[in-house]
């Protein structure tokens, strides 16, 4: 059946807007080096998907030469469709890894019904994920989140941590060993599931934190839905925040230029009368600490049986 017309223009605006930032990002933070064997982890969701869809069409036309390696890490959840990825990684033709660790059994336990499971159930995640980027020489590992995961993650903190912090696009974890990147952390969530439509992918729910409707991400973006009512602009102003740091305008002396004294800024509300210095709100444009390393978290994993 020929495809429809809308969809084959919705499939390619959006890859031009995902292209751009992801090519931006790149560039910008320099994410990806010559001679890198990049571990880009896929959990079978439209973020990861599409992840690993632009990173192997960079790969394929890119200035530089790296691999990449796709892994699915199935984490033993109930109904969990074990051939979906698999098959998807044969067609698209990238070479992949599937490991298996029941950690969803240990976060059942451990967290009480009803709490959040994200910051257990990463934390278990990620060092695995690290555990198996060493056993297959990878030097990075690339990760799905995007602007709304970066919004949310620093508004929790500011909320319910009392610190300002979100996820930077990259970073080197404390044993010094491997570089996490986040190729997606400028693009839109809703550009990522329409294009993930359009290409009609089988896409994989979590039954953790996907099914959390009173999680505190999912507060997050009903804050961040309500206050676009009155600022269709919010998002990107917020992101343009995260670039665009006063850091006299802040009360930890150690980040002021005169650590006796902040420069006088009045009430602290920025005037700008150079266009230039404005923080672009269209920059189109977790509460936890990404880079605590799993050997912090004591908890035995073994292959299921």
């Amino acid at each position: 059946m020929e495809e429809n017309a809308d969809v084959q223009k919705s499939r390619a605006y959006h890859e031009r807007r995902i292209n751009r930032k992801i090519g931006k990002a790149i560039a910008e933070f320099r994410l990806i080096d010559e001679e890198d064997k990049i571990l880009v982890a896929v959990s079978g969701g439209k973020d990861s998907l599409c992840l690993l869809h632009f990173l192997e069409e960079y790969r394929r036309k890119a200035p530089v030469s790296f691999e990449i390696l796709a892994v699915n890490l199935d984490q033993g959840q109930p109904g969990f469709p074990e051939d979906v990825l698999p098959r998807l990684f044969e067609e698209w033709g990238v070479p992949h890894r599937i490991v298996k660790r029941d950690t969803y059994s240990i976060v059942s336990e451990k967290i009480a019904p009803g709490k959040t499971t994200c910051s257990l159930c990463s934390r278990l995640r990620r060092g695995i994920l690290y555990d198996v980027a060493r056993e297959n020489s990878c030097n990075k590992i690339a990760l799905g989140h995007h602007r709304e995961d970066l919004l949310q993650t620093f508004l929790m903190n500011a909320f319910f941590n009392g610190k300002l912090g979100s996820m930077p696009p990259v970073y080197q974890i404390r044993e010094g060993d491997l570089r996490v990147i986040r190729p997606l952390y400028a693009v839109h969530e809703e550009w990522l599931a329409a294009y993930a439509k359009s290409n009609d992918w089988p896409i994989i729910p979590c039954n953790l934190c996907g099914t959390q409707e009173n999680g505190r991400r999912k507060e997050m973006e009903r804050l961040l839905s309500t206050l676009e009512k009155t600022n269709p602009r919010v998002r990107g102003s917020l992101l343009g925040a995260l670039r665009h740091v006063h850091r006299n305008q802040l009360l930890d002396p150690t980040l002021w230029d005169d650590p006796d004294c902040a420069r006088p800024d009045g009430d602290g509300i920025s005037v700008r009368t150079d266009p230039s210095d404005a923080a672009t709100p269209f920059g189109d444009s977790d509460p936890f600490d990404d880079s605590t390393p799993f050997s912090d978290l004591r908890l035995e994993l073994t292959e299921p049986a």
